[in-house]
């Protein structure tokens, strides 16, 4: 079975240099010092969580790759959304067997797993390959590393965007406002209500069941949700009930509804695309799927309303290795993770899923720029690609949410007091933070 690596295996953006490597290809968990030489056929499995709709491009992706050179067989597999793969992965890290070569993981757990020693450290595979990850842009570098190791790399990114009725602006003669303060107003003249006060057209639908889409309020007004030491928040504190209390008035003025439960997601969306609301926050990602539902009206998209700053974060996800991979297996993954970040590839993706483009030099190639001239509505993106920063990365970020979530929904849909809850709210999330 074993044969040299072909020369020149995969495209030109592929060409990788080969340095001398010591050391059993079959002892799992071997640091990488420099070899990217492939030293006989192997296949791989890439765990992704891509729906349904896009399995056809996944094959063609996938297959393109196979194709391309004669030593890396990449099998591709759906294991669900990115909890599911979450799930998978801590669970395969854990026995120490099962691991897939490659996989997806959500933004928000790159430091739990950088923590836990789950990921290869990429740095030296960048060196001794001489990937541009510098045309990644500092804010997705910085949300794809942990304590300065590159663990991961930007794949599939998004970030929160307002989706609106363009048709129903024109008519009404708004805008999206772009300071949080002014948006009050804003969503009562792009609401409709009843005679007995019940909502007809939601100004607004806010995803209660994700924090990241609302997160940023907070941050731009001014709320450190995790402080600089790490074990505490301000959630409890001036700025966040003031934050808090606002998006209260929107929604008990019935101008925004605050989405939670399993189906929170599908409603929101059915809303809009039927005309029962003017907009919905949501993921960049969604673009495609948005503008080929709505179907009576054009679709515009637009930055959240900020504050002193305009913050957004990188949503999506990102590719990563597993440490405990064996290194002809880790050495196999690298060479489909180069390809799947690749400028071209980039540009697919873009095209197929309504991910932006990551690469910075995308943007300024022929292809780059036909794509905003036919999503002319990720200009709003593009210039604010200096306001994207990483998501909030702590070990305990996710029982942090669902904390923080629980008590929003609270607050939003049962009418809990906030002045009166919110300290106790803070408590619980410095606790944990605290362990």
């Amino acid at each position: 079975m074993k044969k040299p690596l072909i020369s020149a295996i995969l495209a030109a953006a592929l060409v990788l240099p080969s340095f001398a490597m010591g050391g059993s290809e079959q002892e799992t968990g071997k640091a990488f010092i420099g070899d990217t030489t492939v030293k006989e056929p192997i296949e791989i499995v890439w765990w992704h969580a891509l729906e349904n709709q896009y399995s056809d491009f996944v094959k063609q992706i996938v297959d393109d790759f196979n194709k391309s050179q004669k030593m890396i067989t990449v099998k591709a597999e759906y294991i669900g959304n990115y909890s599911a793969v979450n799930q998978a992965l801590v669970a395969a890290h854990a026995a120490g067997t099962g691991l897939p070569a490659l996989t997806v993981a959500n933004t928000p757990y790159v430091a739990q797993y950088g923590a836990s020693g789950l990921c290869e450290d990429l740095t030296p595979y960048v060196k001794a390959t001489k990937f541009d990850i510098g045309d990644f842009g500092e804010g997705m570098i910085k949300a794809s590393a942990y304590q300065g190791k590159q663990v991961s790399l930007p794949f599939l990114i998004s970030t929160q965007v307002i989706y609106y009725n363009k048709n129903m602006a024109k008519a009404k003669g708004v805008s999206i406002p772009s300071q949080f303060k002014d948006m009050n107003e804003f969503l009562a003249k792009v609401s409709t209500l009843n005679s007995d006060g019940t909502t007809k057209v939601w100004g607004t639908i806010i995803p209660g069941w994700d924090q990241w889409y609302f997160e940023t309020f907070f941050i731009n007004n001014g709320v450190n949700i995790i402080n600089k030491d790490g074990t505490s928040t301000d959630l409890g504190g001036k700025n966040s009930i003031n934050t808090t209390k606002e998006i209260g008035r929107w929604i008990k003025n019935g101008y925004a509804y605050f989405a939670v439960g399993k189906d929170g997601s599908s409603k929101m969306r059915q809303n809009f695309i039927e005309g029962n609301a003017f907009s919905v926050i949501h993921t960049s990602s969604l673009y495609n799927t948005y503008v080929s539902k709505c179907k009576n009206f054009e679709v515009g998209m637009a930055w959240l309303p900020a504050s002193n700053t305009r913050k957004q974060e990188i949503g999506g996800c990102v590719l990563l290795i597993p440490a405990k991979n064996p290194p002809a297996t880790k050495i196999a993954a690298w060479h489909f993770l180069s390809y799947l970040c690749s400028k071209d590839t980039n540009m697919k993706w873009a095209e197929a899923t309504g991910y932006m483009p990551t690469r910075k030099s995308v943007l300024e190639t022929a292809e780059g720029k036909d794509f905003l001239k036919r999503k002319p509505a990720f200009k709003c993106i593009f210039d604010n690609l200096d306001n994207i920063y990483p998501r909030i990365q702590n070990k305990n970020w996710n029982q942090l949410a669902e904390i923080w979530k629980n008590y929003l929904s609270e607050f939003y849909n049962n009418n809990t007091d906030i002045d009166s809850n919110i300290k106790k709210m803070a408590d619980e999330i410095n606790e944990v933070l605290e362990d």
